[in-house]
């Protein structure tokens, strides 16, 4: 048994991450425990997260469980968690209720809490001392071993609790079953070094550690050879690929190489603003098919928060780079994240927020109220601000973000615009995609068309989605 320790996590050394290629081993008295048995997973959080249930799937296949949409048919249940804020924290503790009430009519259910959660040292600690049915525990550092967390639960019959507060390795070789058969996610990188003041990511996902270049180039490849369309670069802060690499080899390089796969659509998430370098938006603003579209966190529109956030950036500095990309792509799409009622965020600093939004006047924001994360420095910060006032903040944040929305959107109507069939719309009748600028579509369309690029005109548009028809070549 390993628990969780904040302190081993906080841990940064110069020791080089290693590549471990040979890891993952499914023990062959797993190799068919799940046959004629079904499992589900339950994904909270970012794409990191949906890209690890893509492994977590693979592996249960490969012990030969079956994937089933309904919980209730389930053998085996998965919760992969997300830390990042306490709503996620509280819907996992509720499923955790309903997958209990599950078991008291199902008592074979095995059920497998993983992710950022349990990388927390006092989520795990209540798993143990609370929730004894459930019945292994892993973090995010070890997910390649799940067969031999199985195989141990089936010999011991006793709660498996494994999470380690390490720097973490690099595993390559582990089984992917992609939920898209037209869109991939591919890590380039995993942790992170910035240790942002309210964020929890470093402690629950390791120091900054980069994959070979020829490892992420080789993978697309793949993609490529089996059609796949679309590819989304993945790391907590993607800008600062390669940083920990000794061959003079950084994110541009990569972007650059990636877009010689000839792939149609290349992005990439999260960019840290700090790292986001001229280099970056040259070989983006030159490759066709890197996309114009850029996630830029700016968190907030105060000086004096953002250095209470640790940020390392001014609000000048990121409205400059704003600036940057806007001239070098001026079709490019830019959308962000910005927290509202961080600790100390008086009435002058929203303004701020409200003023540099007003000024960039982004195509989408994410917003939030800040969620104290135990263990992180801004958890000890001093915050006197009601949450009344956080709400009646993030309503007034809201309505501004909404309002630039629409006219971002109305710039498309009547516009023609390649978009990405991916599948059905809630929408009746039509169909779903993105364009090149990562706005919704919903198309009038033949289901010949998913799974490929078509010119659709835009016919309407709302805040939040556009609608289109496909245009005959």
């Amino acid at each position: 048994m390993n628990l969780p320790n904040l302190s081993d996590a906080r841990v940064r050394t110069k020791d080089k991450s290693i590549i471990k290629r040979d890891d993952y081993v499914v023990p062959s008295s797993v190799k068919d425990i799940g046959r004629n048995k079904y499992y589900h997973i339950l994904t909270y959080g970012c794409q990191m997260n949906v890209h690890d249930s893509e492994n977590i799937g693979a592996i249960m296949e490969d012990m030969k469980y079956t994937r089933v949409d309904d919980m209730d048919k389930a053998d085996v249940i998965v919760i992969n968690t997300c830390a990042i804020r306490e709503n996620a924290h509280n819907k996992v503790m509720g499923m955790l209720g309903r997958i209990k009430h599950l078991r008291e009519i199902r008592p074979d259910i095995i059920t497998i809490f993983c992710g950022c959660m349990a990388q927390e040292e006092g989520i795990s600690k209540e798993l143990k001392d609370n929730y004894k049915w459930v019945d292994i525990v892993m973090g995010t550092h070890n997910i390649h071993k799940l067969p031999l967390y199985m195989e141990e639960l089936v010999n011991n019959k006793k709660q498996e609790i494994e999470v380690f507060s390490i720097e973490g390795d690099i595993i390559e070789g582990i089984p992917v079953k992609r939920d898209s058969k037209y869109k991939a996610w591919v890590n380039i990188m995993y942790g992170c070094d910035k240790f942002c003041t309210y964020c929890i990511v470093p402690y629950t996902r390791g120091k900054q550690r980069s994959r070979l270049p020829e490892d992420i180039i080789n993978e697309v490849n793949e993609l490529v050879k089996s059609g796949y369309k679309e590819v989304t670069l993945l790391g907590q802060n993607v800008n600062a690929y390669g940083k920990d690499l000794d061959i003079n080899y950084n994110m541009a390089n990569l972007l650059e190489d990636v877009s010689k796969t000839n792939i149609p659509r290349i992005r990439f998430v999260t960019s840290h603003p700090w790292d986001f370098t001229e280099e970056m938006i040259n070989v983006i603003s030159k490759c066709d098919n890197i996309m114009p579209y850029i996630h830029l966190p700016i968190q907030s529109g105060s000086n004096r928060i953002l250095k209470l956030m640790n940020r390392r950036y001014t609000k000048e500095e990121y409205i400059t780079l704003f600036n940057k990309l806007r001239e070098y792509m001026p079709n490019c799409s830019i959308s962000t994240d910005i927290i509202v009622g961080f600790p100390g965020e008086t009435s002058k600093d929203f303004k701020e927020t409200l003023d540099v939004v007003n000024e960039l006047k982004f195509d989408l924001a994410y917003t939030f109220i800040y969620s104290p994360r135990e263990g992180t420095p801004a958890s000890n910060m001093k915050d006197d601000t009601t949450l009344e006032e956080k709400k009646d903040r993030l309503s007034k944040l809201n309505k501004l973000v909404n309002k630039y929305a629409l006219l971002n959107n109305k710039k498309y109507k009547n516009k023609i615009v390649d978009v990405l069939i991916e599948g059905e719309s809630d929408k009746n009748g039509k169909y779903m995609g993105y364009t090149d600028t990562m706005k919704l579509v919903n198309v009038s369309c033949d289901k010949k068309y998913v799974g490929s690029i078509v010119k659709v005109k835009i016919t309407d548009v709302k805040t939040w989605s556009m609608d289109g028809v496909v245009v005959d070549d």
